[in-house]
């Protein structure tokens, strides 16, 4: 689109969203929305009135739109009316409705042990592996770089991940004996040449799509058999629970998520426990974390491949990786 195609009101709101650091998806998202609801109209938007903006409301719910997208939509023109337009009284019309909360689908060891062995090749397995084994959403996998993998401390940086924040993940050797051969078998056949800093290179100097990890990941979930609705997402709620049910104590997985956590010292927790203060309130350093204590599983079965993936947390323990992490 030229900057002739562009009306003034649509420059402004592009503007509003720049000016505060808004992402490329969700400028995506509110232009199509304030777009929408001119068509709606037959319209400019900026001529729009309460009654309006309640018919559009009305007219959402009639045709079955989902209540995710309706809420976005409602998100979207509050941000219209109340900065671009400053038309307070349209934003306080919009109605936002609380989601249904659904549980998630989680699959069981041996089901993501047949999923990892359905890969097709190195590259599919290795970030098939990467994907469960630290626990990052798609944008963060696809994005990452051959610098961020840290092999002397066993750390994965993760550059501006969700909410705009770097932050570690903790890098198990299986998984980085997975991503070096990985590297090895890019490295022969041209893909990581001088200067390219992906971890995983698609085309055009870019790296690999959300949307192409998605679409792995489904391909590999048919070839295992899986009938399960899976995503890349459900990978990330299956690390979290297999964690939980292995014993994980919660404060650990709060602290691998991002999220932040204090766990203050009891008289059940001894000196030999690891040390790890919350990532947000680096002042609170009487924060510890509990031993892992990990069930027994066949060393070569599917759930026991899988698990091992998961020794990085333990191995921290004693390498000092989770105090980095903080």
């Amino acid at each position: 689109m030229t900057d002739k195609a562009i009306s003034p009101l649509r420059r402004r709101l592009i503007e509003d969203m720049t000016i505060r650091r808004l992402s490329p998806k969700t400028h995506y998202q509110y232009i199509r929305h304030v777009k929408k609801f001119a068509d709606f109209l037959g319209r400019s938007a900026d001529k729009a009135t309460a009654e309006d903006v309640h018919r559009y409301q009305l007219w959402l719910a009639s045709i079955g739109t989902s209540v995710g997208t309706a809420n976005v939509s409602a998100t979207a023109l509050r941000f219209f009316f109340k900065i671009t337009l400053k038309r307070h009284d349209l934003a306080e019309e919009l109605i936002s409705t609380r989601e249904p909360r659904r549980l998630p689908v989680v699959l069981s060891p041996e089901e993501v042990g047949r999923l990892l062995a359905a890969a097709t090749n190195t590259k599919h397995r290795a970030i098939l592996s990467l994907a469960y084994a630290t626990g990052l959403r798609a944008s963060e996998v696809v994005s990452l770089k051959l610098t961020d993998i840290d092999r002397d401390r066993m750390l994965i940086r993760v550059e501006q991940g969700k909410g705009k924040k770097d932050r570690y993940v903790i890098l198990s050797p299986i998984l980085l004996e997975i991503l070096h051969e990985w590297w090895r078998v890019a490295r022969k056949k041209g893909w990581m040449s001088p200067g390219q800093p992906w971890l995983f290179p698609g085309y055009r100097g870019q790296h690999t799509s959300a949307r192409q990890l998605h679409r792995i990941v489904r391909l590999a979930a048919g070839r295992a058999g899986i009938t399960k609705r899976v995503g890349v997402h459900t990978l990330w709620h299956c690390f979290a629970t297999h964690l939980l049910e292995q014993k994980t104590d919660i404060r650990i997985i709060q602290v691998l998520f991002e999220t932040t956590t204090n766990c203050p010292r009891t008289p059940d927790r001894g000196a030999d426990l690891l040390f790890v203060p919350s990532p947000e309130r680096r002042d609170r350093t009487d924060s510890q974390a509990i031993r892992l204590s990990r069930r027994r599983v066949r060393r070569h079965s599917s759930a026991g491949r899988v698990e091992r993936l998961h020794t990085g947390v333990d191995d921290a323990r004693g390498s000092g990786a989770l105090q980095a992490m903080c």
